[in-house]
């Protein structure tokens, strides 16, 4: 019986292939820098920036001294074009992702959230319209860990106070979110509703065979209803 959905977030309740994008390159082309070579130095920070270490200032202040092009209108300019991205992702949540956690909730579902973020990432996600679903929110940027860090799945487990039989996973695949869900004893599901928006080099995640599928997001509930009866 599922007693409990835990959701990843981004390609998953929302997408940021959703109005402005503004990736990597698209920072690099705004500060002068090699696309390449940006991305290269802003990899290599990202899970500081993922568990708190750094906020989306800080990091690109880092990135940018590193290349020798660092200034704070520089670091102001990327860090407002990154909100107004993710604030066309979150202005645009579908209408399913809504229809799928009230009907988990009218079936007296559990609903969980892990997500990889950063800063700015963090913040919209605390003020968006979703935030009030969560039973519970376990965000890498306040928990200090990542997904596929064992101890996020264990500790929603925990908090959800189900177990891990009883939860199923559902996210796009990136960051091995569903390898960790299935050690952990979770039904890790992959959404694959988002996957025609995304283009290289940031497809979050290929389609991974050996894991249950679902291209709509009412496949979800039906799920859960196929393991309550």
């Amino acid at each position: 019986m599922i007693k409990a959905v835990v959701f990843d977030m981004f390609e998953t309740l929302v997408t940021l292939f959703e109005g402005r994008t503004y990736f990597g390159e698209d920072i690099a082309a705004d500060v002068g820098a090699d696309p390449i070579t940006f991305r290269k130095e802003w990899n290599l920070i990202e899970n500081d920036r993922s568990v708190g270490k750094y906020s989306i200032e800080e990091g690109l202040e880092i990135v940018l001294k590193e290349l020798g092009l660092y200034t704070k209108d520089m670091v102001r300019l990327a860090a407002d074009k990154r909100r107004q991205a993710l604030g066309d992702s979150f202005a645009n949540i579908p209408d399913e992702s809504f229809i799928l956690l009230d009907s988990l909730k009218a079936e007296g579902i559990k609903i969980g959230l892990i997500t990889n973020t950063f800063s700015d990432e963090r913040d919209i996600i605390r003020e968006c319209e979703l935030f009030k679903y969560f039973d519970v929110a376990l965000i890498s940027y306040e928990q200090g860990i990542c997904k596929p860090d064992l101890r996020l799945y264990e500790k929603m487990i925990n908090e959800l106070n189900v177990r891990p039989e009883e939860c199923l996973y559902v996210g796009d695949g990136g960051s091995r979110e569903l390898y960790a869900a299935r050690e952990a004893g979770m039904h890790p599901v992959q959404c694959t509703w988002f996957h025609e928006r995304a283009y290289e080099p940031h497809i979050p995640c290929p389609v991974l065979d050996e894991f249950d599928h679902a291209d709509h997001q009412s496949q979800i509930l039906d799920y859960c209803k196929e393991k309550k009866g």
